[in-house]
């Protein structure tokens, strides 16, 4: 069976952002009981890769809810990769949770998706707090080797002389790729920039909700000390950070997906 067939129904389609900003945002949707999983995946990847896929089964089979989408540029969804900045692909994420979520939610986030779902946590409490919470709520987030501000940290500060000039002078630079396709991918200023609108590591970050973090110890893309740093950073209640010693980035192997789905149970 291929991944798409894997995945069930056709995707939903909304628009999100207006005149020449709109992009068409791809999003598959299964109705079920609360708290519903919510699926924000990583830079590059799209909601038909391993772990996405298992969490929707998971959710099938116990009869709960589960979102899941392709930021603009990515998988399903209308848009250029290369015009992709971490403000837009956030923009999505509210939009996605607020028009197909109802009810308390465990948002799973992998990689950049950790940031996102960190960064989403941020607007529903801003929105709760003015006094326009939405019709869906937060109960939790598991984070899979999360990356908050890795265009700065990750990229940025580990870039040579010779690439950040690349990107400065020419606006671009084409990172060479181990994933996917293997194709080179571009690494635009624009997305360097923008990033820094969203740092959360120099202060507090607080999510109101329990937080489980999965990292593994051999992770080439996020060290763990990036984890570290990060739950430094949360309240110190009802965080749990659990170390795969023999883990990589992509934690997709199926001891992997369980300690995964565990965590989703837990909460």
């Amino acid at each position: 069976m291929s991944q798409t067939a894997a995945s069930g129904q056709e995707p939903a389609f909304i628009e999100v952002g207006e005149g020449r900003e709109a992009r068409r945002i791809a999003v598959r949707a299964r109705a079920g009981a609360s708290p519903g999983l919510v699926w924000l995946g990583g830079f590059k990847s799209d909601m038909t890769g391993t772990k996405a896929i298992a969490l929707d089964a998971w959710a099938a089979e116990h009869g709960r809810g589960c979102v899941r989408f392709d930021y603009s540029g990515h998988g399903e969804s209308g848009g250029e990769f290369a015009d992709g900045t971490i403000g837009r692909w956030l923009e999505e994420s509210v939009a996605v949770f607020s028009q197909f979520c109802r009810g308390p939610q465990v948002v799973i986030g992998s990689s950049m998706g950790g940031w996102m779902a960190l960064l989403l946590a941020r607007e529903i409490a801003k929105r709760n707090n003015a006094g326009g919470g939405g019709r869906a709520s937060l109960a939790g987030l598991v984070l899979i080797a999360p990356a908050p501000d890795f265009t700065e940290e990750l990229m940025w500060k580990g870039f040579s002389p010779e690439i950040r000039a690349e990107i400065e002078t020419k606006g671009v630079w084409l990172r060479p790729s181990e994933y996917g396709d293997g194709s080179p991918y571009p690494i635009t200023r624009n997305l360097i920039e923008e990033g820094r609108n969203h740092l959360l590591l120099g202060s507090k970050i607080d999510v109101g909700c329990p937080v489980r973090i999965l990292q593994g110890a051999q992770d080439p893309d996020v060290p763990w000390k990036h984890a570290f740093a990060l739950v430094h950073r949360l309240p110190a209640e009802d965080v749990v950070l659990t170390m795969i010693q023999d883990g990589d980035h992509r934690l997709s192997r199926p001891q992997d997906i369980a300690r995964i789905i565990a965590a989703v149970a837990e909460i």
